[in-house]
C-alpha cells in the first residue's frame, strides 16, 4: 500500500507485472525515489499550512468548449483545475492504479465508478499501456442508469500525463472520443516567499522558499468526440454536450474535494457540492 492507504497506491504500490518484466534502470529508480520524498514532505506541509492558515478551497475548475458545426461536428473541450498538494500526489489520484471510486453518489450509484484497470504492456521508461473500465451514472426526471466506459490508455508516470481514446469495441455512441491530461506544478507560495524573483523551476523555488513553500498541481484536460447517430441530431447533440459538460467538471470537483481529504480538509464546504448529474 502507498503512504495514504485507499488514495491511488501513492509510493510503493505498482501494477502487476509479469515474470519477464525488466527492472527499471537504477537512474529511473532514483528519480522515483526523489519524486517520493518530495510528495511526502508536500503533504505534511500542506497539512501543517492548513493548521496554521485555515483550509485551502480550490477554485472550480474552468471549461471551454467549442463544437465545429460546419466541418464534422467534433466537439474541443479544454479544462484546468486546481489540486492542493504535489503534482505527483495528483498524478498518482487521476491514474488510479488501484482502481478506487473517489466519486459522488447518484441514486446509490457512483458518478463514475472505476469497474476494472488491466495493464497490458509496460515500456522501459515505466510507461503503461491500459484498458480501463467504469460507469457513469446518469439521471434523468425519475429515471437513472449507467453508461458503461472502456478506454485504451496510455501512462507516462515521468511527463505526469496520461493520454486515452475511446476502445473500438465499445460506447458505439460515440464516432471518436479522445483526450489527454498533464499535470504542472503551482508554485503556491511564490509571490510571499520568493519576492524578488519569480522561480522557473523546482530548484529555485526551493531555494528562495526555504524548501517550506508550498506546491500545487494545475491539471489540464484536452477532451475531444464526436457523437454518432442518433445523438449526433441537432437537439439531442446539444443535450449530450451539456451533459458532458457538466458532468465533466463534478468529476474535476469530487478530484478536488478527494485532494482536500488528503490534506485534512473537513467536510464543511463539500456539503455544498451537489450530488446530482442531471441530464
Amino acid at each position: 500500500m502507498g503512504i495514504f492507504p485507499g488514495f491511488g497506491g501513492w509510493i510503493s504500490q505498482q501494477p502487476k507485472k509479469s515474470e519477464d518484466v525488466k527492472s527499471k534502470p537504477v537512474r529511473e529508480t532514483k528519480i522515483h525515489e526523489e519524486r517520493d520524498i518530495e510528495m511526502k514532505e508536500q503533504i505534511k506541509l500542506w497539512r501543517e499550512a492548513n493548521k496554521k492558515r485555515g483550509q485551502y478551497q480550490e477554485p472550480p475548475p474552468t471549461i471551454k468548449v467549442k463544437t465545429d458545426y460546419k466541418l464534422d461536428g467534433l466537439t474541443d473541450m479544454q479544462m484546468e483545475f486546481t489540486m492542493g498538494m504535489p503534482p505527483q500526489a495528483a498524478y498518482d489520484i487521476l491514474a488510479n492504479q488501484d482502481n478506487i471510486s473517489f466519486s459522488r453518489e447518484i441514486k446509490g450509484r457512483a458518478l463514475l465508478k472505476a469497474v476494472s484497470r488491466t495493464v497490458t504492456s509496460e515500456k522501459d521508461k515505466g510507461e503503461l499501456d491500459v484498458v480501463v473500465e467504469k460507469e457513469l451514472a446518469w439521471k434523468f426526471l425519475f429515471l437513472s442508469g449507467t453508461i458503461p466506459i472502456r478506454l485504451t490508455v496510455q501512462e507516462d508516470p515521468n511527463k505526469l500525463s496520461v493520454s486515452y481514446q475511446k476502445d473500438k469495441t465499445a460506447m458505439n455512441f460515440l464516432d471518436t472520443f479522445e483526450g489527454r491530461y498533464t499535470v504542472e506544478p503551482v508554485y503556491f507560495d511564490a509571490e510571499h516567499l520568493c519576492k524578488r524573483r519569480k522561480p522557473k523551476s523546482l530548484e529555485e523555488y526551493r531555494k528562495c522558499s526555504g524548501g517550506k513553500g508550498l506546491i500545487a498541481s494545475k491539471v489540464k484536460v484536452q477532451q475531444s468526440y464526436r457523437t454518432s447517430f442518433p445523438l449526433d441530431l441537432p437537439l439531442l447533440s446539444s443535450y449530450f454536450r451539456r451533459f458532458t459538460i457538466e458532468t465533466t467538471k463534478k468529476v474535476a470537483e469530487d478530484l478536488q474535494m478527494r485532494a482536500g481529504d488528503i490534506r485534512g480538509v473537513g467536510t464543511e464546504w463539500q456539503d455544498e457540492i451537489k450530488s446530482d448529474v442531471v441530464l
